[in-house]
């Protein structure tokens, strides 16, 4: 990996190498889905829809075939985010809101509390889930920088920014919740929790501006219910691992048991999630902050039956973090866990696996059992070490 590390440059400027792959990845995928025509962007066709069917006050979570396949699962408050995007001819649009999601990631990253050569390291190993996810033109990669975003302001002690990424997180897609475990690390928790409260009032109303108050209500129910039924379509065993990618969805497609509960690993994890906070001794350390960023960057994707492939940058972006925090010279443990990462994790969706291994072995969610292996390596972590020596 060192030599990836190299800066490079173009004419007049110096540009690290992995701040160059990391956009060059962005555009090359970007441009690859939208080369092979309007089927191949499906995903943004239903996110511009979200605001043009707020503006017309049509239903936000029915099936719509005549312009898209599949149906939205994002929050009415999405509409307000992809407005911009959603005006302008689909291609552009298309492509401005890859690069945009690229650049918010990016962006993220290069303001956490970690060394320059750590911002390298952390854009390296996420840069090929980040293409992952903008082959798929997904929201998921600006989701992980609002994460990110949520505990770098809660850092810098802005809070009221802090909790405006956790909420617009949250009225988006439900994983942007995590951000809430920011609390105690705030110095003014007061003000935290209620300029989260502010932020929901706000964020819930905004939409109206573009629809009505009656037409927002409605959709926030419809959302809860639409939630629910994909929750229940993505628990099948049978499919070939394109949903639940999740500990669960593992454990149900290796030992086909259907009928397994989420409530099994939930209420487990949720326990484990609590207990750092504990130490509250350790908070002073900002490896200890970091680790607990990793944990519920990772945690917020495998304990979901709605993960997916592209969904993972979230996961691997914490996997990235936990690692370069790692004492050096890093021991064979960690090493080895970003190697099982790369191949089970990052690579398992692409061409470079072959064909028979995707979809003989990989089809049993196993992409998700290196960033499994790393939370619990965090929370045992998170429990017993001192991070005042790390």
């Amino acid at each position: 990996m060192q030599f990836l590390l190299k800066d490079i440059k173009l004419g007049k400027y110096t540009i690290p190498l992995p701040a160059f792959l990391w956009f060059a990845l962005a555009v090359i995928a970007a441009s690859l889905e939208m080369s092979r025509g309007l089927d191949d962007i499906n995903n943004f066709l239903i996110y511009k829809n979200v605001f043009w069917h707020s503006i017309n006050q049509q239903n936000l979570y029915l099936p719509y075939p005549e312009d898209h396949a599949d149906m939205n699962h994002y929050g009415p408050f999405f509409g307000l985010i992809i407005a911009p995007f959603a005006l302008l001819p689909t291609l552009i649009g298309c492509f401005l809101w890859c690069l945009v999601n690229a650049w918010v990631l990016f962006y993220a990253i290069g303001h956490l509390p970690v060394s320059e050569r750590n911002k390298n390291v952390i854009l390296l190993i996420g840069m090929i889930e980040m293409m992952t996810a903008t082959h798929s033109v997904q929201f998921n990669t600006m989701l992980t920088g609002w994460i990110l975003l949520s505990f770098v302001f809660t850092e810098k002690k802005q809070v009221v920014l802090a909790t405006l990424f956790i909420v617009a997180g949250l009225y988006v897609k439900i994983y942007g919740i995590v951000g809430v475990a920011f609390f105690f690390f705030s110095d003014n928790k007061l003000r935290f929790f209620l300029s989260f409260i502010g932020w929901c009032i706000v964020f819930f109303c905004l939409p109206m501006i573009i629809s009505s108050p009656a037409f927002v209500i409605q959709s926030y129910q419809d959302w809860a219910h639409s939630l629910v039924e994909k929750n229940a379509t993505n628990i099948v065993i049978e499919t070939v691992g394109m949903q639940d990618i999740s500990l669960m969805g593992m454990v149900r497609r290796i030992f086909q048991i259907g009928n397994l509960r989420n409530y099994w690993f939930t209420i487990p994890a949720a326990i484990l999630y609590v207990l750092p906070f504990l130490r509250t001794k350790q908070y002073q350390w900002v490896n200890f902050r970091l680790s607990y960023l990793a944990l519920a960057l990772i945690g917020v994707v495998i304990f979901s039956s709605s993960a997916e492939s592209p969904t993972y940058v979230i996961a691997v972006t914490g996997l990235a973090i936990w690692y370069v925090i790692q004492k050096h010279p890093r021991t064979f443990f960690p090493i080895a866990l970003l190697i099982l990462t790369f191949i089970l994790t990052i690579l398992s969706p692409t061409d470079i696996v072959p064909r028979f291994i995707r979809v003989e072995i990989v089809r049993y969610s196993l992409k998700a059992l290196p960033c499994c292996i790393v939370w619990l390596v965090i929370i045992y972590q998170l429990l017993k070490k001192d991070f005042s020596i790390s």
